[in-house]
């Protein structure tokens, strides 16, 4: 006697338990070979992607396998078209779970990955990718609920519509403090300063020591700490001076009036040769570049091939005591400010400093007093 059970009879069931059977065994013994696959060849590459994927796959879920065996199993019985809706709802959102959740790991993997590079170098990194990965954490999940509910037959487009209302409402009332997380996943992505780099903001100069969801905070050379607001920061002009390559450096130097025609002639060529003669500097220019009010100005431009600042300062030292040495040799004097004062009568000025050294000091004038009343 066959017996019935909800539309079909025993033969049927055992096939489809059967079905299921094999199907969760076969997946379950694919995944595992995978994973341990993945994990070996992952020991012996420098890349992180095949590291992610292995970790992926080990965080397979039973419910998932189980469900995918009970859909394929449920295919050979004969079911109503309620049930078999309902089940394949059921399997759909299994499966959209297990993808969030893939999904998940793979982000935590990622951020944990990346903190432990630049976590040294950059003690920020670890707040910004936090808020980083908890904005993409979010969205995912927000998206795989918002699928779940569609795949039953909710209308998320009002839904949908309400949460974009109500976000703008939100953002409107935080625009301010979602500005400052947004330019801090900005400076984390683009980079235009990572922590210890020295960089100038508006002529405001420092070491930057950290980078945090609404505020960056640098050091200047006097010792206090300036904040700045991260959406102010990168609508400012950055200079960051620690990615400087090479120096240009452009200095003058002026002389006496008192120089030969031939000694003016020669202090270009004396300047290219004092800096020439200099370690890691490329020689631009040397030239008599005006007449000041009481020098014969030279400029000089060189370039120092490296952003060492402390080298930098040693080379010019080295510059100008080899200045003073050559042009000390060659009788050429280094210019200070002077003024010199042409008097119209000199014989007048002289005059009247003979009759102060005569009689120690001037003569006094000659008054006509009015006659007395009788």
């Amino acid at each position: 006697m066959d017996y019935i059970l909800l539309g079909n009879d025993l033969t049927t069931w055992a096939i489809a338990i059967g079905i299921a059977a094999a199907v969760c065994v076969a997946l379950s013994t694919v995944n595992s070979l995978v994973a341990r696959r993945l994990a070996a060849f992952a020991q012996h590459t420098a890349t992180y992607v095949d590291d992610v994927a292995a970790k992926v796959l080990s965080k397979t879920s039973f419910l998932f396998i189980l469900a995918m065996g009970i859909y394929a199993g449920a295919q050979w019985l004969d079911l109503t078209p309620k049930a078999a809706i309902l089940l394949r709802n059921f399997a759909i959102t299994v499966l959209l779970l297990q993808v969030a959740r893939w999904a998940d790991i793979g982000v935590r993997g990622w951020l944990n990955r990346y903190r432990e590079l630049r976590g040294a170098q950059d003690v920020a990194a670890t707040t910004s990718t936090a808020a980083l990965g908890f904005v993409v954490r979010a969205a995912l999940w927000l998206i795989i609920a918002l699928m779940i509910l569609d795949n039953f037959g909710v209308n998320i487009t009002t839904l949908v519509a309400s949460l974009g209302i109500g976000g703008i409402a939100v953002a409107l009332a935080v625009q301010n403090i979602l500005g400052d997380l947004f330019s801090s996943l900005s400076i984390l992505l683009d980079k235009p300063f990572v922590v210890g780099d020295y960089i100038v903001v508006d002529g405001i100069g420092g070491t930057v020591e950290y980078v945090g969801l609404k505020t960056t905070r640098i050091r200047s050379l006097d010792g206090e700490q300036i904040v700045f607001s991260n959406s102010d920061i990168l609508k400012a002009r950055i200079h960051n001076i620690k990615r400087m390559q090479t120096r240009r450096v452009a200095f003058t130097i002026g002389v006496t009036y008192d120089v030969t025609e031939e000694q003016l002639e020669a202090i270009p060529g004396m300047l290219k040769e004092i800096v020439s003669a200099q370690q890691k500097v490329r020689f631009d220019r040397a030239h008599f570049r005006a007449y000041g009010p009481s020098s014969l100005d030279f400029e000089v431009v060189y370039v120092v091939e490296t952003a060492d600042y402390g080298l930098y300062m040693d080379i010019q030292q080295a510059i100008n005591i080899a200045l003073f040495k050559r042009f000390a040799r060659a009788g050429i004097e280094f210019a200070y400010p002077t003024q010199t004062i042409k008097v119209a009568n000199p014989e007048l000025l002289r005059g009247a400093a003979a009759n102060v050294e005569e009689y120690g000091e001037r003569a006094p004038r000659e008054r006509t007093l009015p006659p007395r009343a009788h």
